[in-house]
This record gives structure tokens, sequence and C-alpha cells, in this order.
């Protein structure tokens, strides 16, 4: 089962679902633009009605601000309900968004409920988190699927908008701790480079501890404007499994392609 949180300090360029970067600021454009009037105001702030809406997403695309409207707040115990009611068809729950971690005591709150339940839990971050000074969220919590997207400082910060050390510290210090459940990078064709330099440093590293997600660029769901800059393609099967054998090379031999 997996739990999307809204908000992400990221901007990455390739983001398949922007409008979970940024919280709502209650412009009410949208409000403007809903076919089936799913939304209204409420002091001065945007309701949704999610038992009318047709998820049409008209008001995701009207967004200027990379969010959307189509948000519940929840306490942990009402997302424990939730959790429950699928509890004998499921093995665990993911949390990811956006990014999760933005909400740390939300999720130190949250896992001990559910590993209560036999339940196992993931954690999906961008790694902007420190956790080696954050060790409670790790308490009980299985493993953290650990987006590496690039290591090369002037390409991350062109990619993803954001420094990349921390990342790589999470790498290094989640493999030692046994946390590191998987790693994920997506690659460009036309960055053979950074490609290479971003698969052989994580290979390296993670050998065989742990899964290798190498992934294709997808042009789905990714901004105009950065389609314009990326490309308007999926990054072809057969150059992706260069670097899924490159990786096998150095001793990821859990490297595969997505």
């Amino acid at each position: 089962m997996a739990i999307f949180f809204q908000g992400c300090q990221f901007n990455c360029r390739f983001c398949h679902n922007p409008e979970t970067i940024n919280m709502c600021i209650h412009c009410t454009d949208c409000v403007k633009t809903c076919p089936v009037k799913a939304l209204s105001v409420v002091d001065k702030k945007v309701v949704w009605n999610k038992d009318i809406c047709v998820n049409c997403d008209t008001c995701i695309k009207t967004c200027t601000h990379n969010s959307s409207p189509k948000i519940t707040y929840m306490s942990t115990d009402q997302v424990l309900e939730e959790i429950k009611k699928v509890r004998p068809y499921i093995e665990g729950i993911t949390l990811s968004g956006g990014e999760c971690t933005i909400q740390k005591d939300f999720i130190i709150e949250l896992f001990p409920k559910v590993k209560a339940l036999g339940l196992t839990t993931l954690l999906d971050s961008n790694g902007s988190l420190d956790f080696e000074q954050n060790k409670e969220i790790l308490e009980y919590c299985d493993g953290v699927m650990l987006d590496v997207k690039a290591v090369n400082k002037d390409f991350s910060d062109w990619l993803i908008r954001y420094p990349n050390e921390v990342i790589l510290k999470n790498l290094e210090y989640l493999l030692s701790i046994n946390k590191l459940y998987e790693v994920r990078t997506i690659i460009f064709p036309d960055k053979d480079d950074n490609n290479k330099e971003t698969v052989s440093y994580v290979s390296n590293i993670i050998k065989d501890k742990c899964f290798y997600k190498i992934i294709r660029y997808r042009q789905f769901g990714v901004r105009e404007d950065e389609r314009q800059v990326l490309g308007d393609y999926t990054t072809d099967e057969e150059y992706a499994l260069r670097y899924v054998e490159l990786a096998h090379s150095l001793g990821a031999s859990k490297a595969y392609i997505i």
C-alpha cells in the first residue's frame, strides 16, 4: 500500500507528478475551472469534496504552482484505519510523495502503529533528510528506497535543483546499517558521462547488498517546459541495458531495468 505525502524540496526537471511539489496556496484558480463543482472556498481556503470529484485532473492542469487541491489532512490514527481496511491483502506500506520525510514526526508516530499490525514499512525518499542525524525515523523502518539521481554536483544542481551531498552520505550510511532496500537512477540518452559516473559510483558502493533500479526516462507527466529541455521520448531499452551491464560488471548483481 502506497501512501503519498504532499510537498518536496526538490524541483526535478523530470518529475512525473509535479503537482506534489508544493502545498496549495489557496489562490482559488482551480475552483473556477472544476467542471463538477468539487472544489469550493471555505474561510479563504480551497476545500476538496472527494465524494463528487470525478478525477478529471482539471484542477491540476489549471494550477500554476506545482500543487493540487486534492489533499486530505489526516492523523496517524486515521491513516491506520485506512490501512486496516486492506490489511488482509498487503504485506506492508510504502510512504512516498512528494517527499515523505519532510513530515518526519508524523512518520515516527505512524510506523510503530503499522508494525503492530505485523506489516513491513518502507520509505521512498529523495535522500534530503540526513538519516544519520535523524535515526529515530529508522527505528521502525524496514528499509529506504533511495533516489541517487546524479553524482556530479553541477549536473545534480541542474537536474534536481538541490545539493546532493547529503544524498550520497545517506547512500553509504543506510547501507552500513542494513537499511538500504533499493537505489534508483534515471538514465537519459544524451547524458552518457553523467549516466556512467552515477551508475559506476552507486554500483561500486552497493555491490550485491541491495536492489538497483536503472530507470528509463519517460516523458509522461513531465511538465511541458521541462520536456522541451529533456526531450519528449522514452529512453530506449537497449540503451538503458548498457548501464545494467555496467552495474553488473562492477558487482551490483541486483541491478535491473524498469
